[in-house]
This record gives C-alpha cells, structure tokens and sequence, in this order.
C-alpha cells in the first residue's frame, strides 16, 4: 500500500471522526436549550398558578384598586397565551413583572392585607418562583451562547447544516437600553 494512500485513508477517517464528532456536539448542546426551554415553562406555569391565589387573597382582605387587581390578571394570561421565547413572550413577561410590583406596591399600604398570613406565604411562594425563574432563564440563555458559539467555530460549522442546527435567540427580558421606570402607585 502506498504512502499516499495512507495518508487518504487517515485524512477520510479523520474528517469522518471530526463530522460525527460535531454531529453528536450539536444534538446534545440542542436538546439541552430544548430542556432549558422546557425549565422556564415549568417555573412560569408555576407562577401563573399562583397568582389567581394571589389575587383572590388580596380581594378577601379589603377592599382594594380593582384596576390593579385587574391588570394582574390581564398581564397574567397575556403571558400565558404568548407562546415560545422570543420578543412577545419577554413583553408579555415584562408586564406581568410590573403588574406583580404594582400589586405588591400597593399592599404596602393596607396593613390588613400585610398582615395576612396567606397573602404573605403567597408573596414569599412568588418571591421564591421568581427565583427559580432567573436561574432557569440564565441557565437558558448559557445553554443557547454554548449552542450558538459551538455552531460557528471551526470545524463544527462544516457540519451544522448536518445536524440541522439552526441559531437560538436568547431569553431577555428587559431592553438593556431602556429606562427603568420605578412603579407608580396612586390612590
């Protein structure tokens, strides 16, 4: 066998290795987003379970602002009927994020209400769902950098199209660029 021909046979059987290697690479870091996706659903439904209980205990213990409580359950299922992960699900989640704080804002002036024993482990379950959510979210979008980064770098990017790999968009709530606004509560 000739010198070349080894040398053929050792460069076929490296780009093979290389190709599946990348191949595998790919499968396993897009399963991953589709598991970290797959944690944010669990931490939002979570959340959107608590707030009718939320809601309701807010109602039993005095008479408050029906628009806030109103708000709470728009934004809420606006976040529940927005699908996926991108732009409008972020909006969707944003307002829900406000609406809460407004709620919450506004408690603060009902002593009844802050002495609530239910109202306050509801507050503390939120609290702690919104939590888990971070750490999912950023979980999430550590997933997609891998995924993405792995994507374009040499020699996984000759065999993407293999794998069927396509960019995924991170998960960001809030526009970098834009102003906090502090909530307003008015009576």
């Amino acid at each position: 066998m000739s010198p070349f021909v080894i040398v053929l046979v050792v460069i076929i059987v490296l780009i093979v290795f290389l190709g599946i290697s990348s191949y595998n690479k790919l499968i396993s870091l897009k399963n991953k987003v589709f598991e970290a996706a797959s944690d944010i659903d669990v931490q939002s439904k979570r959340r959107y379970d608590l707030i009718p209980n939320l809601v309701e205990t807010v109602k039993g213990a005095g008479k408050f602002e029906s628009e806030t409580l109103e708000k709470v359950i728009k934004a809420r299922q606006t976040a529940i009927d927005t699908t996926g992960l991108g732009v409008d699900k972020a909006a969707a989640e944003n307002m829900l994020t406000g609406t809460l704080r407004q709620l919450f804002a506004l408690s603060e002036s009902y002593p009844d209400l802050k002495a609530n024993a239910g109202y306050i482990e509801l507050q503390n379950e939120l609290t702690n769902t919104e939590d888990r959510m971070l750490a999912s979210r950023r979980f999430y979008n550590q997933v997609v950098n891998d995924y993405n980064t792995t994507m374009e770098i040499f020699p996984t990017l000759l065999f993407k199209g293999l794998a069927g790999a396509k960019a995924a968009t991170l998960f960001e709530l809030e526009n970098p660029t834009a102003e906090r606004q502090n909530v307003k509560v008015s009576f």
